[in-house]
């Protein structure tokens, strides 16, 4: 069973250089700043479905007779790149200089990072040559290395890395768990260790983040009794370092190597710290104790997420019949699935495509069809606003389940479902293809449908169209 990190290492260091400017400001200034934010953020993320430009937008605030703060364009930054809206993010900061606002380190490294987003590691990289000396320090240096690490650049990541350290720009545990962070996505955990031993002879503090990217490049090596040894040297250094994230990463850890008695001892310590009542955390628990097929705690847990939040939401719902597909509980995934579908107000599909994936790893054909009947009409699965392309992985679901059973009438519809929302492709016609070789019927139309709809015809695709429409 794999278990995907818990640690979104990609964005963490990331919102570590979006501290906010408004720390600076007076208690009032601050209040002003997220009253007055908060309207001005409106009506910046409505830009999207409204139209209009950034520029616009503040200047018709301004024009209404409302003044800006610094500590507001901030907070709508701040907002704004959590929802990864990076372009309108970047046409603030823009704005700012335009108005002559000063911009604090801190802004530049947020801006060269949103600048990497949106036009490319090479602007990035001039706009930090353009930068004034004083602003070229380690937090802007910083937020390019993040950049070139986050892109799995290893040789400009290491060069910037060797140039940070000459100019004597490193003196926190930051950079280093960026080159870490490199190490453990390229495949090359051994080299961790190493830096640990740099940090350790410098004399460097270790940041409980440190200590967490340490104990996955041992897992990552599968040396479980290194992860021990790691967590030894992080509570002799501070419990206070020993947070949600650590117990988590050492709870997922366990599982994956198969040690359900540790993994379960690291849950039941996570239950005891700190932690706000996020769904997040609740969704993270009932998965890690499916893994440890722990089905009373995985019950223990859905009730007591229903008990704290007023709703139930779709992701809430998708995880829990994720769980009860791996517990093989399929009585009590069927039950998870009808509830939901009887008080949804957003048909979702991933929460069809995963309980019929879960039928059929049990090979329970039969209901996994009445899901699918219920779940393959156009109303059902398009039922978002925005019409948006099924991913590939919910039409491998379908489309492996119509070859198993040889359904091509099933199949058909269902392509007619993706047409119609902009979905069908020359993999579509190739799993619909395999499924009439599989049914041994032919389709006598199908090139000249293939050439109406101008679908690129790939080697394996033209051998499939010999087989079901013979010349």
């Amino acid at each position: 069973m794999n278990f995907r990190n818990p640690i979104p290492l990609r964005s963490w260091l990331v919102r570590k250089l979006s501290t906010s400017a408004g720390q600076n400001a007076t208690a009032e200034g601050a209040k002003v700043a997220v009253r007055n934010g908060n309207m001005l953020y409106t009506r910046l993320s409505a830009l999207g479905a409204t139209g209009g430009t950034v520029s616009e937008t503040l200047n018709e605030f301004i024009m209404e007779g409302k003044k800006i703060r610094k500590d507001e364009l901030t907070l709508c930054v701040k907002l704004l790149r959590k929802y990864r809206r990076y372009q309108h993010s970047l046409d603030i900061m823009e704005w700012m200089e335009k108005r002559n606002i000063h911009l604090s380190h801190i802004d530049h490294a947020v801006r060269l990072d949103l600048i990497a987003k949106t036009k490319g590691l090479a602007a990035a990289e001039d706009y930090l040559s353009a930068l004034p000396p004083r602003a070229k320090n380690k937090m802007t240096y910083g937020s390019l290395l993040n950049c070139y690490c986050n892109n799995l650049m290893k040789d400009e990541a290491l060069a910037l890395f060797k140039k940070m350290d000459e100019l004597k720009l490193i003196d926190n545990a930051l950079p280093f768990n960026n080159i870490m962070c490199l190490y453990l996505r390229s495949g090359k955990p051994q080299k961790v260790p190493e830096l640990i031993d740099q940090l350790k002879s410098r004399n460097i503090t270790r940041s409980h983040f440190t200590y967490i990217l340490w104990m996955q490049s041992y897992a990552d090596l599968n040396d479980t009794k290194g992860v021990d040894s790691v967590l030894e040297e992080l509570l002799n250094d501070s419990e206070d370092k020993c947070t949600w994230t650590t117990y988590s990463n050492l709870a997922a850890i366990y599982v994956k190597a198969g040690q359900f008695e540790k993994a379960e001892l690291y849950l039941k310590k996570l239950e005891t710290v700190k932690k706000p009542r996020e769904r997040e955390a609740f969704h993270f628990l009932i998965s890690l104790y499916a893994g440890t097929s722990n089905r009373a705690e995985v019950y223990r847990l859905w009730e007591a997420l229903k008990r704290v939040f007023s709703g139930v939401n779709n992701t809430s719902y998708l995880i829990m019949v994720q769980a009860l597909a791996n517990l093989k509980d399929f009585e009590g995934m069927k039950e998870c699935f009808e509830e939901w579908e009887t008080s949804c107000s957003i048909y979702d599909r991933r929460l069809a495509s995963s309980t019929i994936r879960g039928y059929l790893s049990g090979d329970m054909l039969e209901e996994a069809q009445l899901v699918f009947d219920n779940a393959h009409t156009e109303a059902a699965v398009s039922e978002v606003k925005d019409r948006s392309p099924l991913s590939p992985e919910t039409k491998k679901v379908f489309f492996d389940y119509f070859f198993n059973e040889g359904d091509v009438e099933a199949a058909e519809e269902f392509c007619k479902i993706l047409k119609n929302n902009n979905g069908i492709d020359s993999e579509a016609y190739q799993w619909l293809l395999k499924t009439y070789v599989a049914a041994g019927k032919v389709v006598p139309d199908m090139r000249q449908r293939l050439e109406a709809y101008c679908i690129e015809i790939s080697k394996e695709l033209q051998d499939l169209v010999l087989k079901v429409c013979p010349e």
